[in-house]
């Protein structure tokens, strides 16, 4: 076994693959870059080595540099995680010539499994169910819709290289087929440098499940069950779950044993995953084969009880797998949602910054620790204090339940969500449990299009409809009236003038409407019973009992003996008196006043926003690269005035009206908040 082994990868796998390094005594390096030099995994790790400037082609991706802090730290082996090199055929070889070993598969494996026509041939041949198409390089537009016509609408034009949903076209006639390949092999000459295209029958109503596969170097080879990947938005995975809640057994062995067959016709050593695209009549064709540990890969470690990390490291190290097909598991139910830093409320535009605040729900699974499961474990590279920074993919943290069914596995998840606390950056958390809640996914009904279908026109918090509005109504008094219990108590109260806590109170919330909404509510303390009271809403009793204290973010507690989470804070941007509750993805702001009071809130003139109308402003954080107009410019609608690149994506910001510039408010190369002003018109 290693004695010592490098991490060529950053933030969360980073950390999960020092975590079973660790529990197996293994010493660890990880390499970083200058943006990375106080990030988690970097205080983990035994050693650390700085590879060079943020940007990844000057650091993370630099072979020859990864190589040396290997040799040069004294380490044997070197684990690829995912992403940046962990698929590069080149970087696998060159590892193995300088003397070290590539914790993944052999270069020979990544290199068949890694060119989309040539993974697609050797499927066939390996009697691999494989789609409808025409898996050799298309040289024309005119030839494309020919073979389109002969596969049959719908056609799905794919780019040989692609990935990420980049090079990828849906036809669903001649016209979509000509213009579809065009824009397909432009789009892969420009982002991988290979412009050759194919086409395959598009599957409707699809479905992405995947096969976690496991190989040895002693030609031994299992598959670990499946992964229900089918909620995607923008071909990006959001929400992973094992098992499959639509596969039959039949059609699980079926496509389990043809993923084994495959892995065995490349000599697959290692973790690997071969993907699926699944038909509503449960038809299942080859999708691709990744040869890599995946990002979802702890549903699969908590339905089997493995550990994958520590598996790949066995495997590299020599050793046979410690068991066969017959004694893999499946026990209960696992759900993965990631945790990304991006603002779901615009669109879901990247959100960098530094995390103000970071309190991850209660854990009870741990990375490497396959004895402890049915509960909730959180994968993460950042902790409180740290930075997002723009330089690399947004996710914050993968957060993962494991429950006895589906149904508990979704109920865990739901609590955790409203448990995770995440400040100073947007996350996209309202989004992953307006997801969970929908009906159609608890009910295990969707595809690869769910979010394009319900959320095709962006999301807005309208989109997640409280099940009980009213209990967040009561919360929002019952803390109000804790709050003023304490006050109570303070000594050296004048007589007479000593703080009342008061039953009744006024909760005033906005309304879809944008109108205030006035709700009187009655609070009922139990007499000797701490943290416990009944409070009266539009006729329903809340029975509510919680010991958290008033300065915590978290409210745990019951309501009618039922338990739930809410994350509660004290002042809102509008008002520094109002409370700010969310629960199960709603948000809502809530001043709790006496009857009097709200009488004489009534009264209150309205105060309209300031009128930004005549600025661009920036609608994220990131780095302005470009201001393309100049004071005194006349500017159309439409036309471009700014770009701004976050994470590895350029937004161009474009004028909604015509005018003519006043003044440029930021410079390029500055570094910029939400909603800075960039562009202020005459």
């Amino acid at each position: 076994m290693f004695k010592k082994i490098l991490i060529a990868n950053r933030g969360e796998i980073a950390c999960r693959v020092i975590a079973t390094a660790k529990k197996m005594g293994i010493a660890t390096v990880a390499v970083y870059s200058e943006a990375d030099r106080d990030a988690h995994h970097v205080l983990l790790a035994d050693e650390s080595v700085l590879l060079g400037p943020a940007p990844s082609r000057e650091s993370y991706l630099v072979a020859d540099k990864i190589i040396a802090a290997a040799k040069q730290t004294g380490a044997q082996a070197i684990h690829p995680g995912y992403g940046f090199l962990s698929e590069n055929e080149d970087f696998a070889k060159r590892v193995e010539e300088e003397g070290l070993v590539f914790i993944g598969p052999k270069h020979y494996s990544i290199a068949a499994m890694g060119d989309k026509i040539a993974s697609k041939k050797l499927a066939g041949e390996a009697r691999v169910n494989c789609i409808p198409g025409w898996n050799e390089a298309i040289e024309s537009a005119e030839r494309a819709v020919e073979i389109a016509k002969g596969v049959g609408y719908p056609v799905m034009i794919k780019a040989s290289a692609g990935g990420g949903g980049k090079g990828l076209r849906v036809a669903f006639s001649d016209k979509e087929a000509l213009e579809g390949f065009t824009s397909c092999r432009n789009e892969a000459r420009n982002s991988f440098g290979d412009d050759r295209v194919f086409i395959e029958k598009f599957v409707e109503e699809p479905r992405h499940i995947e096969i976690q596969v496991l190989g040895d170097s002693h030609g031994n080879v299992i598959y670990l069950n499946e992964r229900e990947c089918s909620i995607q938005r923008r071909h990006q995975k959001v929400i992973e779950e094992a098992p499959s809640p639509f596969i039959s057994d039949a059609t699980r062995k079926a496509m389990g044993e043809q993923a084994v067959a495959l892995a065995k016709a490349v000599k697959y050593q290692s973790a690997g995953t071969v993907e699926f695209v699944v038909g509503k009549d449960q038809s299942f064709y080859f999708l691709e084969m990744n040869t890599r540990l995946q990002v979802e890969h702890p549903v699969t470690e908590c339905i089997t009880g493995l550990d994958l990390v520590e598996l790949m490291i066995r495997v590299a190290a020599g050793e046979k797998l410690p068991l066969a097909q017959a004694d893999v598991k499946r026990k209960g139910w696992a759900i993965e949602c990631r945790i990304n830093a991006e603002d779901p409320f615009r669109n879901f535009l990247p959100s960098t910054g530094r995390l103000v605040r970071f309190t991850p729900p209660v854990q009870s699974m741990w990375q490497s620790d396959t004895q402890h499961l049915q509960g909730v474990r959180v994968d993460t590279g950042v902790q409180d204090g740290g930075e997002i920074p723009m330089y690399y993919d947004s996710m914050i943290a993968k957060l993962i339940v494991h429950g006895t069914d589906r149904l508990d596995a979704i109920a865990k998840m739901r609590e955790a969500l409203n448990g995770f606390v995440i400040r100073g950056i947007s996350s996209n958390i309202p989004f992953q449990a307006a997801l969970l809640a929908h009906p159609k996914f608890v009910a295990g009904d969707f595809n690869t299009g769910f979010i394009a279908e319900h959320y095709g026109k962006g999301f807005s918090s309208e989109d997640v409809p409280h099940a009980d509005p009213n209990f967040l109504v009561a919360l929002a008094a019952f803390v109000r009236r804790k709050s003023r219990e304490r006050t109570t108590t303070i000594s050296g109260q004048l007589p007479g003038y000593s703080v009342d806590a008061g039953k009744d109170y006024v909760v005033i919330t906005l309304g879809a409407d944008g109108q205030h909404v006035h709700t009187p509510v009655h609070v009922d303390e139990f007499v000797g019973e701490t943290g416990k009271a009944r409070v009266r809403v539009n006729g329903r009793n809340y029975e509510i009992c919680s010991t958290s204290r008033l300065n915590d973010i978290i409210i745990a507690g019951t309501v009618g003996g039922r338990p739930f989470t809410t994350q509660v804070e004290r002042g809102t941007a509008r008002n520094p008196l109002a409370l700010k509750l969310q629960h199960n993805g709603t948000l809502i702001e809530a001043l709790v006043i006496s009857p009097r009071m709200a009488e004489l809130h009534r009264l209150m003139p309205h105060k309209a926003p300031p009128d930004m109308s005549r600025y661009v402003l920036s609608p994220m954080p990131g780095l302005l690269v470009d201001v393309a107009v100049q004071p005194g410019q006349k500017v159309q609608a439409g036309e471009r005035v700014a770009v701004i690149e976050a994470m590895k994506m350029e937004n161009v910001l474009f004028a909604v009206a015509d005018g003519v510039v006043g003044k440029v408010l930021a410079s390029k190369g500055e570094s910029l908040t939400v909603d800075q002003p960039i562009i202020e018109f005459a």
